[in-house]
């Protein structure tokens, strides 16, 4: 397991655009991010390989968001562009030896989580 830390979130205006970063405190295999509304299941929303060049997308986001990876920096990124309010979640990046990139049951890292709020 490796400690991830988020940082990026916010409150912004729908339309608007944030970008989210995870460093990790050692190498890391597959990197994802999930999202989580209150009284909601925690959600897929864009994973990445070691490579950096296979990433996937949630249907919701695809063609708004762009995930990406530094190795150097041990760091994954979440662009956000065009954000809607239903993108308001706590954003959660994850980390590990994957199969499934979109089962959090997969993963064995977990960051602590950023909030974003989009207005309307």
């Amino acid at each position: 397991q490796v400690q991830l830390v988020e940082s990026g979130g916010g409150l912004v205006q729908a339309g608007g655009s944030l970008r989210l970063s995870c460093a990790a405190s050692g190498r890391t295999f597959s990197m994802g991010w999930f999202r989580q509304a209150p009284g909601k299941e925690r959600d897929f929303v864009a994973a990445v390989r070691w490579s950096g060049t296979n990433t996937y997308y949630a249907d919701s986001v695809k063609g708004r968001f762009t995930i990406s990876r530094d190795n150097a920096k041990n760091t994954v990124y979440l662009q956000m562009n065009s954000l809607k309010p239903e993108d308001t979640a706590v954003y959660y990046c994850a980390a590990g030896v994957v199969r499934d990139l979109r089962r959090p049951g997969e993963y064995d890292s977990w960051g602590q989580g950023t909030q974003v709020t989009v207005s309307s």
